[in-house]
């Protein structure tokens, strides 16, 4: 999820908090005004009648509320000495013109005292009140639409005015992602006047330059090393096979001599592995294309059958799908032959070999050890099967890292009888 629309999740999720509760404080103060309100009105009344009283004696006669909106009854001198002004909410029947039955409305109602010629009377007046269920769902709604108002507002707000102050960030971004070490690509830069982003350019552009520098540094050390390295042990290999050829050795001289000549080829295709384990990690093939697995596959098995032969195992292949990944060939090719070369060389005899080519796997099984492998251990490097130590120990975990390169990912599981290698694509 973007920043901004994160931001706008929890901005959203406190508005609606802070709406709720604003409702209930408004709810409650609204509700104390209108009392307020009616009580002032209802004094004023209390001061007309008494009034008219004065004048007119047939005011004393109305004893209940049917003939309007206040009643008068006389009390005795000691109940009205003790009694203090009161205020209620209750309920009435009230019958509207258009209404066919009456129906409890809310009401407020005062009660007070007043003396009349020596003569003391209760009074009774009310006065209307709005219905509470109204003004709920009056400040209801009135909330829901503020809610909904805010929300709009800060959506216009976070189009108009916040993607454009975040857009040299989003700019930097983009252009980070298509960066790649060793293009020779100018750094990503945005323009901006934001101090916080030109801060992150700038520390983005140190990063970036010394990782350059490293990369260069490791691409020059790969070069000398492939040269020191490579060329020593050429060498090393083409006087023990002169000597071998020229001069005449007993049978155990011969042998120590296959033996060194061995471990010489053995250290050549180690360092070849290892340099080529380095440029993958180090990103740096970059020939990608649409290539077809299907074809990969067919070609290896045709150059493995030889092999496959002499170690006594057959090889099969079944196609369901047509499989095409945007890759480099060659590292593709990589995957599919090491994985091939590992079910061959860690077989048995009269053992075989099942390839499966489906819509986005390619599985390679094969017939060896009744046991399972070590999951955690299979694709680190320099791990080799205590039975074969002639491997380098690391074709596995090349084919980790082109698998992580471009994102596929490969497993190991041990089913019945076989050993099954899955590469997702």
């Amino acid at each position: 999820m973007k920043l901004l629309n994160r931001s706008l999740l929890h901005l959203m999720s406190w508005l609606l908090l802070i709406v709720s509760l604003w409702s209930v404080v408004f709810y409650f103060n609204m509700l104390d005004e209108i009392k307020d309100s009616v009580d002032e009105e209802l004094e004023n009344y209390k001061r007309q009648i008494v009034s008219r009283a004065e004048k007119d004696s047939t005011i004393l006669q109305q004893k209940t509320f049917d003939e309007g909106f206040f009643s008068v009854n006389p009390i005795s001198k000691k109940e009205a000495l003790n009694f203090k002004d009161t205020y209620e909410d209750t309920e009435i029947y009230a019958q509207d013109a258009d209404d066919e039955a009456p129906e409890l409305e809310p009401v407020r109602v005062l009660t007070t005292v007043f003396e009349q010629n020596g003569n003391f009377y209760e009074l009774k007046i009310f006065n209307n009140m709005v219905e509470e269920d109204d003004l709920v769902k009056e400040l209801l709604w009135d909330a829901a639409g503020l809610y909904v108002l805010l929300i709009f507002s800060i959506l216009l707000i976070n189009n108009l005015v916040l993607q454009k102050l975040w857009k040299p960030f989003y700019d930097l971004l983009y252009d980070l992602k298509k960066y790649r070490l060793g293009t020779g690509k100018s750094f990503p830069k945005a323009e901006t006047k934001t101090k916080e982003f030109a801060d992150l350019q700038e520390a983005v552009t140190t990063l970036l330059n010394y990782s350059e520098k490293t990369y260069e540094q490791q691409k020059e050390f790969i070069g000398n090393a492939s040269h020191e390295l490579q060329t020593p042990l050429a060498i090393a290999i083409s006087k023990l096979e002169l000597l071998m050829e020229r001069e005449n050795f007993t049978e155990n001289q011969a042998e120590k001599i296959a033996e060194i000549l061995e471990i010489i080829e053995r250290l050549v295709r180690l360092n070849k592995s290892l340099l080529l384990l380095t440029k993958i990690e180090n990103k740096q093939f970059f020939d990608n294309k649409e290539i077809s697995v299907n074809e990969i596959v067919a070609k290896n098995i045709s150059d493995l059958e030889d092999i496959a032969d002499f170690k006594e195992v057959k090889i099969s292949s079944q196609e369901n799908a047509q499989l095409s990944v945007n890759a480099d060939s060659a590292l593709m090719n990589i995957i599919v032959s090491n994985l091939l070369r590992n079910a061959i060389f860690h077989n048995i005899k009269n053992g075989k070999v099942e390839v499966e080519i489906s819509e986005n796997y390619l599985t390679v099984k094969n017939t060896g050890n009744l046991q399972s492998l070590a999951q955690e251990k299979i694709f680190t490097r320099f791990q080799k099967n205590k039975e074969n130590q002639s491997g380098t120990g690391l074709g596995l975990a090349i084919v980790k890292a082109i698998a992580e390169l471009y994102g596929f990912s490969v497993s190991y599981e041990f089913k019945g009888e076989m050993h099954e290698f899955n590469v997702k694509f």
